[in-house]
């Protein structure tokens, strides 16, 4: 699996929004860059679905105009004017030519999933590689009116648990993407991000 960040070259803040090209060619998460679909273009002529980790702005300002774009189903675990399937924990979802298992991992968001295929985690916000709190395994920010530590460090122990030491490639909603190699794992970022969550420490000074 090659996923492309097609907001990579966002001028403004948005998520990581990744374009998954085969048998089921999927968008994950539909980020704010303006201009997006005509990046999707670039690599591809069709979308068949749009997969949400979770429905911050960020991650869906420019969804309305991806899916008239490409007439794309709507995958998402909450409620969603233009949502053709409603997602839980446990669903298999395609992703590409990759069967994912979806996650529910609330504590950054109340409505946010992760997809956990056999090479590749997409973890939205729950876990990222870099973020500027931590350069190697950090996670969501959880001082907001959906957010909750506690519930996020339960959420990345269910990813630890259901992670298949397969998965080498971690494609999450913020920072760089992260490649396991033979001396660091997708497994070894995750707990490091539970580490430091499980220290209830402010994530940032302002918090």
């Amino acid at each position: 699996m090659s996923p492309v960040n097609v907001t990579a070259d966002a001028e403004r803040f948005t998520c990581n929004a990744y374009l998954v090209d085969g048998e089921v060619t999927t968008l994950v998460d539909a980020g704010a860059m303006p201009g997006v679909v005509d990046e999707i273009r670039e690599h591809v002529d069709e979308v068949d679905r749009v997969v949400l980790t979770h429905q911050h702005g960020d991650h869906v300002e420019q969804l309305d105009a991806v899916l008239d774009a490409f007439d794309a189903e709507l995958f998402a675990y909450d409620d969603h004017p233009r949502r053709t399937r409603a997602i839980d924990d446990g669903d298999a979802v395609q992703i590409g030519d990759e069967t994912t298992e979806v996650v529910y991992t609330p504590g950054h968001a109340s409505d946010h999933v992760a997809f956990v295929g056999e090479t590749a985690l997409f973890s939205g916000d729950v876990v990222v590689y870099n973020d500027g709190a931590f350069d190697d395994g950090s996670f969501g920010r959880t001082d907001h009116a959906t957010g909750d530590r506690e519930r996020l460090i339960e959420s990345l122990r269910a990813i630890l648990d259901r992670l298949p030491e397969s998965v080498t490639g971690l494609y999450a909603g913020h920072g760089d993407p992260f490649e396991a190699s033979a001396t660091e794992s997708v497994r070894d970022v995750i707990e490091r991000a539970l580490e430091r969550a499980e220290r209830r420490e402010p994530k940032y000074p302002e918090e």
